[in-house]
């Protein structure tokens, strides 16, 4: 099937919708609460059939993997345990069989007459999971976890890379028990003793492909569960008192539901990718796969902790329906060997037979054309011995690079994203991403005023636009940005810096701290201009002031990371009266307009450079020295390295995201936070990883004899406090998300 003929997006809405409306009205999520009711489960499969569930997976024109998902996450929302599962992976494992009796079975599997549980057995990574022995056409042995067997006809065990015992589950010779598990009733042990099968040869079969569908249809199921356990303790903590008001009031609930909100969306994009790329018939659908089963399945069971933490003991009572969400959860997400069994794939795709990059993404024809363009430019341009004599340099001055920077200019690619009555090339977000990305990769200093440009561009005058625009397009100038002060960092409606007008001028007087780009042209200044007003944030105004101006004293200070920024005061600093943007007493609009859009960009840019770092990590890791193995042989490293490649890949997600929401418009702010809470503190957690798996070497700081890389990997942990800190705290950003994605009360 052409990527043309898939399922579009409105169709598995439609199938997610009619899913959520019928088993809310023919399915009761307390049904399985005191023990296996095999008619009950019987009975909702037969409805489902008449949804069109049942054929799903053995005929691509019927939908994919992708519309197996939606139905285990609606299921899984539901708390049914309706035989899905096992129905799917029969579609699947039977779709290219011609044999009599496969297509016989799928036929009456899909007319209802026949209901399918299915195995892995032998194949399964869990230890426990148990085996069967065939001799002389018959089976004998024990096989556990054995979903819905009870009020199943049949038993499809794979018993060779490309065959599977089907066994009638009348037969003589079987026998199923029910078994509780976490508590809860659904699975069951199917003990043979000599029971007749019959063998179907499936050439295509791929077991540990089909392993891997099956993990990503538990991880699903587990994303509905713990999706709409949370979704219940958000609308609790919004009705639940204590002290007087609603417990969603207090940061500490916020940011708890706001790590889940997180973890959520993360787990939803990154299985949903993995699943589209298989229905594309993309090779890298198994890596995907065991990335979505890595992050979900430590993800999935996180959320389901902090869920019950909100709950506190009212969650914790049988009659509500948070534990039966809770033990699904754990249930899905630890089978088939769990995360680490998904690391072990994902750790032989990046380290094993010369390993391999993380994948590089589809930008589309016109973003993987740019991505190209620009790689060869950087190339010819930025390569040889003028990057190596810039590589030299301390780096506190490899921040910026003005030479760089004027002849990128005369590219256009600084106002890539531009519209063109500016100037710009009005180009995709994706087309965006392939510049930040092939940038990032050819280890680039920083170019633009991206936030000052769509500042100006959103609210400046024509002749303010006409001034500074072609200034920034052409690499010519920096613009800092002044709004941090000592009282207001994070809380910048406490500002006090003021400006207050004198004839055709402004005069400015106060302290900005923390300031990067002191260096620049101009400063982006945020400044009081009513200090009457209520509320604070209302009296704001926003200016352009170059730092040649009269009355600047600028301070710098070393920073953590071997960076600067400076102290600046401002004294009877004069400017005039067109240097305003936007209105007087307007600055706020202007100031939170420009954040958000360096939010909805800075969580991307960083992710990108967590990719880069993790590839010269890769490189190290899989280098010998002297007669001592690769680092790349140690089970430990391996681990890590799955972990963070899988991390790596939501928050590329999460970018990709966010540009899908540009391309529609204007990407909410509360996305802009998710991207960069995640990939800020995904920075933090690689350093930390490299410095352990690399061990004291890389803790040498530039410039010292034997140090890593010229100190890459700790400067890069130094370096990622920063992204946590700046662009307003990640604490400020999780209580954006719970009040603006959750609706919980300020």
């Amino acid at each position: 099937m052409s990527a043309t003929e898939l399922p579009t997006e409105d169709t598995r809405e439609m199938l997610r919708d009619s899913l959520r409306g019928f088993l809310g009205q023919h399915w009761r999520a307390d049904t399985m609460k005191h023990g296996p009711r095999l008619e009950e489960i019987a009975a909702i499969w037969d409805k489902l059939m008449g949804q069109g569930v049942a054929s799903l997976g053995s005929d691509p024109d019927m939908g994919g993997l992708r519309e197996i998902l939606v139905v285990m996450t609606e299921l899984g929302r539901a708390a049914c345990p309706a035989q899905m599962w096992s129905a799917a992976l029969a579609n699947l494992a039977l779709a290219g069989s011609q044999a009599e009796v496969s297509v016989d079975l799928l036929k009456r599997a899909h007319a209802g007459s026949a209901r399918i549980a299915f195995s892995f057995g032998a194949f399964d990574p869990d230890r426990g999971a148990g085996a069967i022995q065939i001799t002389n056409g018959k089976a004998s042995g024990l096989l556990r976890f054995v979903e819905a067997a009870g009020s199943c006809t049949h038993l499809l065990v794979p018993v060779a890379p490309s065959a599977l015992a089907l066994v009638a589950m009348e037969a003589p010779g079987v026998g199923v028990e029910p078994t509780r598990a976490m508590g809860a009733w659904g699975f069951y042990q199917v003990r043979l003793n000599a029971a007749p099968i019959d063998i179907i040869e499936v050439e295509a079969l791929a077991v540990h492909d089909l392993l891997r569908k099956g993990k990503l249809a538990l991880m699903a199921r587990a994303h509905g569960a713990a999706q709409h356990a949370f979704e219940l303790a958000v609308d609790y903590a919004k009705e639940r008192r204590q002290f007087g008001q609603p417990i969603g009031k207090f940061q500490a609930i916020q940011h708890k539901l706001a790590n889940c909100f997180i973890l959520l969306e993360g787990v939803c994009l990154i299985i949903d990718h993995a699943a589209e790329l298989h229905d594309r018939d993309d090779r890298h659908w198994q890596y995907f796969a065991d990335c979505a089963a890595s992050f979900s399945g430590e993800a999935l069971r996180r959320i389901s902790l902090e869920t019950q933490h909100t709950f506190g003991a009212i969650g914790y009572a049988e009659e509500h329906e948070a534990p039966l969400h809770f033990k699904r959860v754990h249930l899905d997400t630890i089978a088939l060997g769990g995360a680490a069994y998904a690391r072990l794939g994902m750790a032989s795709f990046l380290l094993d037979d010369g390993g391999a990059e993380l994948p590089q993404y589809d930008l589309g024809p016109a973003g993987n054309e740019l991505r190209e363009q620009v790689r060869q430019w950087l190339e010819e341009n930025w390569s040889g011995e003028r990057k190596a004599a810039f590589d030299a340099r301390p780096f506190a001055e490899r921040e910026f690079d003005a030479e760089f920077a004027r002849d990128i200019g005369k590219t256009g690619w600084i106002g890539l994203g531009w519209p063109t009555e500016f100037g710009g090339q009005g180009r995709s977000p994706l087309e965006q991403i392939a510049f930040i990305e092939t940038m990032e990769r050819g280890e680039a200093p920083r170019i633009g005023a991206a936030i000052q440009a769509n500042a100006l561009m959103m609210f400046g005058t024509a002749e303010q636009q006409q001034k500074y625009l072609p200034e920034i397009l052409r690499g010519e100038a920096m613009h800092g940005m002044g709004y941090s002060e000592p009282q207001a960092g994070s809380d910048l409606a406490a500002l006090r810096t003021s400006a207050e007008r004198d004839g055709d001028q402004w005069v400015i007087n106060g302290q900005k701290i923390w300031t990067t780009t002191w260096w620049g042209k101009y400063m982006f200044l945020a400044a009081r201009t009513d200090k009457d007003v209520k509320p604070p944030h209302a009296g704001i105004s926003m200016f352009i002031v170059p730092m040649n101006t009269p009355g600047i004293s600028i301070h710098p200070a070393t920073t953590m990371y071997d960076g600067s920024f400076a102290n600046i005061f401002y004294d009877d600093v004069r400017i005039p009266l067109d240097n305003l943007v936007g209105e007087v007493n307007g600055g706020w609009k202007v100031l939170t307009g420009a954040l958000a859009f360096e939010r909805g960009l800075v969580g991307g840019g960083i992710v990108l450079k967590v990719a880069h770092a993790f590839e010269q990590l890769r490189g190290h890791i899989m280098a010998t020295e002297g007669d001592r193995p690769a680092l790349a042989n140690d089970p430990i490293v391996r681990d890590k390295m799955a972990v963070l490649a899988s991390e790596i890949e939501v928050g590329r997600q999460l970018m990709m995201h966010c540009a899908e929401l540009a391309a529609d418009g204007i990407t909410p702010p509360e996305y802009g936070a998710i991207s960069k809470v995640f990939s800020s503190e995904l920075m933090e957690r690689f350093g930390e990883a490299a410095l352990d798996i690399l061990g004291t070497r890389a803790a040498l700081s530039e410039q010292m004899p034997g140090a890593i890389d010229n100190g890459r990997f700790e400067q890069n942990l130094r370096h990622s406090l920063m992204w946590v800190i700046s662009i307003g705290t990640n604490e400020i950003q999780r209580s954006l998300i719970a009040q603006r994605a959750l609706g919980l009360s300020r």
